[in-house]
């Protein structure tokens, strides 16, 4: 369905007139320096180029007081130093002659986005504006924001399109109290921000921007702030932050459509932030709010004052909207304890209001006062976690990204090769299906220690799977599927591992679903981790080697990948993922499809998925589309872990936890 760019030169206009040091970082050159970007790498091209248009009257009084409205659109006839005295009276705020115009702009531009996704025109895409929004609120402009775009484009599809649940994902580094203050009685709109904090010690200096701040009146629990008590926060908080917090609470939401308020001086070398982490994490975590609301995700600028990583980021936004893979991430994957403490202290706020972390441990983690300094330095670390670094002076664009891995897509996306010719699929165009093989003497050599693998169908397929693994490890293809008969499943799987390890993967994860046994020879040397979802009992042989039960229930299964299996792929960091539906896999073709999109977020979407021939007609056209960029089919609102699934991913968790960081948070233990 396309993803949809949204701009209007005009919004370059407005510019400050008078000397103030803390507005001049908003400059039209943040909206070039984006467009440039995206032009150079021809993301601009391949997406559906819309031109803004002005809200109206009606549609800015969604949210604004008519009273406001009129004063903003005074400015257009008011001298420069009358539009000076006029801006004094907010925080941090200038006024130009063209603000209005522009202003009008921005917020029509979130409009036209979100009716285009709800029209199905397109399937998501970005608003790229300025003035930015989030801080703007009912009767006051506020932190450079003078119409609250997302806000507005939130009560439009209400309004307009009858949605009752709306996901707000705000990943500024600035708290968007406007929005907080417009939605916070509202239970339609679930509004999520984690912001730079200090304590109450960095701007906007508010009390509701602290973790129990979730809501009032109905809209308790609506509410999720996530306040930084430390600057230096990397790729390891932004995902675990989304893995243990967020997503938990929106796929029990289950939104009909996610707002994301994209602000990037959350990234690297950004004055404002002071975070560390890199524009490609933000494809990241692009990609995990795909899985949600059958990929319907509006992004709408807010802020970003590095113009360098500015770009970058954008560009890895708009890159993961369009469905192509996301770079690998750099650095450990360790969450700092700050971090840890941040998360954990939010949790324990929303856990009276969600299901999902009522089962789990939630008590936040103990701090005090006197563990942060005046100056702000980190407290002590518990044992084998890192220090959030200290603030430090943006670094210049040459060291910032030159480690930046772009990675470009294959040219084939996705591959499917299947065994049985009279099966008929119904396939994206763009997904090739497979006619070669490898040669007949090299499968058979991989065949030969495998008994089960001797009849002519299972060589068959196993040469099919041979030549498609060499075409991902290669570039040529990037994903894909394979058939294999039930009987030779666990076989060919214990090939595709010593196939992938010997022609070039560095470290492969593989994820085992149902009655498929840890291949006897596997090594434990780090290259390898074994995940067995299926397996008779919950086991942690060694901590690259796990099993456990299939959950029995939507909400048990969504706390195993959320929980368990992506804090452990991210931790390791593959660069090849298999993924194999064995006899007794249990999985119903929407849940396959959400395990393998959120896999795809892994080992820059080099995933092959393994099938049993029997399966492959009713799984591998939806598997083929996910892996292809498309959004999963919703599982609907989650139901609770049954006890038998808390109790699993609570022993393993105990047993992992020391050796894979990512699990630190919401460890799965019951509530005294």
């Amino acid at each position: 369905m396309g993803t949809a760019l949204v701009y209007h030169e005009d919004m370059t206009a407005t510019r400050l007139l008078w000397d103030d040091p803390e507005c001049e970082i908003e400059r039209p050159e943040r909206l070039t320096a984006a467009l440039d970007r995206l032009r150079q790498r021809g993301l601009e091209q391949r997406c559906l180029r819309l031109s803004a248009r002005e809200a109206s009257k009606e549609e800015l009084g969604l949210v604004h007081s008519p009273e406001y409205v009129s004063l903003v659109r005074k400015t257009q006839v008011l001298g420069e130093e009358e539009l000076q005295a006029l801006s004094g009276q907010f925080d941090a705020i200038y006024f130009h002659p063209s603000t209005f115009h522009c202003a009008r702009l921005a917020a029509g531009a979130g409009l036209q986005l979100v009716d285009a996704v709800l029209t199905g025109a397109v399937q998501n895409g970005l608003a790229l504006v300025r003035p930015p929004g989030h801080h703007s609120q009912r009767a006051a402009a506020n932190g450079f924001c003078v119409f609250n775009n997302v806000a507005i484009a939130a009560a439009h599809a209400k309004q307009k399109h009858g949605l009752h649940r709306i996901l707000i994902v705000d990943w500024d580094v600035h708290h968007g109290q406007g929005i907080q203050y417009l939605f916070e009685d509202d239970p339609s709109v679930l509004y999520f921000s984690w912001h730079r904090y200090e304590h109450g010690r960095f701007w906007p200096f508010l009390r509701e921007s602290d973790a129990d701040a979730v809501g009032r009146g109905q809209g308790l629990g609506f509410t999720v702030n996530l306040p930084w008590n430390q600057v230096g926060m990397g790729n390891a908080d932004y995902v675990a932050a989304f893995l243990h917090l967020l997503l938990p609470l929106a796929f029990e939401f289950d939104p009909e459509l996610v707002l994301v308020s994209a602000g990037f001086d959350s990234a690297i070398g950004d004055p404002e932030g002071q975070m560390q982490a890199t524009p490609e994490c933000f494809a990241h975590l692009t990609h995990l709010l795909q899985v949600l609301a059958g990929g319907r995700v509006c992004a709408m600028l807010e802020g970003g004052y590095h113009l360098e990583s500015l770009a970058e980021s954008v560009c890895m936004t708009v890159q993961a909207l369009l469905g192509d893979p996301a770079p690998p991430l750099s650095g450990l994957m360790v969450p700092c304890q700050s971090a840890l403490e941040s998360i954990q202290s939010a949790r324990a706020a929303q856990a009276p209001y969600w299901k999902s972390l009522q089962l789990q441990d939630v008590t936040p983690v103990p701090t005090s006062p006197s563990t942060h300094s005046p100056e702000g330095r980190p407290p002590p670390l518990l044992p084998g976690g890192p220090m959030c670094k200290a603030a430090a002076p943006a670094p210049a664009p040459s060291s910032l990204l030159d480690q930046l891995c772009l990675c470009p897509a294959p040219s084939v996306r996705t591959t499917v090769a299947l065994t049985a010719p009279d099966i008929t699929l119904v396939l994206p165009p763009d997904v090739i299906q497979q006619e070669g093989s490898a040669l007949r003497e090299e499968t058979e050599a991989w065949a030969r220690p495998h008994e089960s693998l001797a009849r002519e169908e299972a060589l068959t397929a196993l040469g099919k799977l041979l030549y498609l693994l060499d075409g991902m490890l290669d570039g040529q293809v990037n994903s894909g599927i394979a058939a294999t008969p039930a009987s030779a499943a666990a076989a060919t799987l214990d090939v595709a591992i010593q196939r992938g390890l010997s022609h070039g993967a560095q470290r492969l994860l593989c994820v085992a679903l149902g009655q498929l046994d840890r291949p006897p020879d596997l090594a434990h040397d780090g290259r390898t981790l074994w995940l067995n979802i299926g397996g008779k009992e919950a086991a942690a042989l060694s901590m690259f080697h796990v099993a456990t039960p299939l959950p029995v229930m939507t909400g048990g299964f969504l706390s195993c990948i959320l929980g368990l299996v992506l804090p452990l792929a991210y931790g390791f960091q593959p660069d090849l993922v298999l993924v194999a539906l064995g006899p007794g896999h249990g999985l119903q073709g929407p849940h396959a499809a959400l395990l393998a999109a959120m896999l795809r977020g892994l080992a820059g979407g080099r995933v092959l998925a393994l099938l049993e021939e029997d399966s492959t007609p009713q799984l591998a056209g939806i598997l083929a589309r996910v892996l292809r960029g498309e959004a999963p089919p919703s599982l609907g609102p989650s139901s609770v872990a049954s006890p038998e699934d808390v109790q699993a991913l609570m022993y393993l968790r105990g047993q992992l936890e020391p050796q894979w960081k990512m699990l630190q948070v919401g460890a799965f233990t019951p509530q005294k």
